[in-house]
């Protein structure tokens, strides 16, 4: 055989959709020229943190071919690949989005890289201290940004400290964070272990990774830290990710996102019932209902915190419905 033939071997795919190997067009790698433009441009979060794309694949075009089962550019109007893309994010079809996937480069503070590496559906290669000398960066957190811990959340906060103990925190901090790379540079210039000198390195340390997630994925985490319950040094990523990276790279599936996830309420059978019976003019019942359903006690009893309640009362504002039971 000589170098370069192919022979026209028929692909069950192929034929299946009336194709014959001789006659497929030559496929062409997706560009996306918008995230051409920031490829390999750190984008700045927080103090001293970034996120650069280093590679991309797929496009929003990539989502509709493999929705199609398609060969080539697949549907030619922009209009048709909205309205699947928005079909399959509306009904959860979620393997199409699999097919897109980017690389990123994150610099970031070891305490919000906690969080991030819990979300395991991604490839992750990350700076390592026991290799290589620890970079030489911290954040540091403004007289105003210190934030009260929540009353009711106890895993978030709200409202800020007043200025002047916040100006206490960050020179305490400055303190700490400069004594800690004194001793950490000590121990490594008396030749101490890398992986042993850095234990009291504070969380607040910057690391670096490369990151490679899938589209799908990737909506997953943006959903959950994009949330304004997330924390908000993560938030802040993840708000660069979304806002200045997929918006660019997949501008037809983050759109529909946001209109189908991000910025969306779902309902329960129950909630459906309550609102279903608000809307008959039956507040009365709608309050039967609540209490058959465990979200109010029984009349006399006294009220008491209930989060499903509590996420049924906010959805109800926001669609304007009064609340039966306030």
């Amino acid at each position: 055989m000589s170098q370069g033939f192919i022979p026209a071997i028929k692909s069950p795919l192929l034929t299946g959709l009336g194709f014959h190997m001789e006659e497929a067009e030559k496929l062409q790698r997706p560009a996306v020229l918008a995230l051409d433009e920031i490829l390999g441009v750190p984008l700045k979060v927080l103090d001293d943190g970034f996120i650069r794309v280093v590679d991309y694949m797929g496009s929003d075009e990539s989502i509709v071919q493999a929705a199609r089962v398609s060969y080539g550019k697949g549907t030619k109007k922009v209009q048709e690949d909205r309205g699947l893309i928005r079909y399959l994010m509306r009904h959860q079809h979620t393997t199409p989005f699999e097919m897109c996937e980017i690389k990123l480069h994150v610099r970031v503070p070891m305490d919000c890289w906690r969080q991030w590496i819990r979300h395991r559906t991604a490839n992750v290669n990350e700076y390592s201290t026991r290799y290589s000398i620890a970079i030489d960066g911290a954040q540091k957190t403004l007289p105003s940004e210190w934030r009260h811990q929540s009353k009711d959340n106890k895993q978030g906060s709200e409202g800020y400290l007043q200025a002047a103990v916040g100006q206490q925190f960050t020179a305490q901090e400055q303190q700490l964070q400069d004594l800690a790379r004194k001793v950490y540079n000590e121990r490594v210039e008396a030749g101490v272990a890398r992986e042993q000198a850095r234990k009291d390195l504070p969380l607040s340390t910057y690391t670096e990774a490369y990151w490679k997630v899938d589209l799908h994925n990737l909506f997953h985490f943006l959903w959950l830290r994009m949330d304004a319950h997330a924390q908000n040094e993560i938030r802040s990523y993840a708000h660069v990710i979304g806002n200045e990276i997929v918006s660019r790279w997949c501008p037809l599936a983050w759109q529909a996102f946001l209109d189908y996830r991000l910025n969306a309420s779902s309902l329960s059978s129950a909630e459906i019932e309550i609102i279903k019976t608000i809307q008959t003019g039956n507040p009365a019942h709608a309050k039967e209902l609540a209490i058959e359903y465990g979200l109010l006690p029984p009349d006399g009893k006294p009220v008491k915190r209930n989060r499903e309640r509590e996420d049924l009362e906010s959805k109800l504002a926001s669609l304007n419905i009064p609340i039966p039971w306030k």
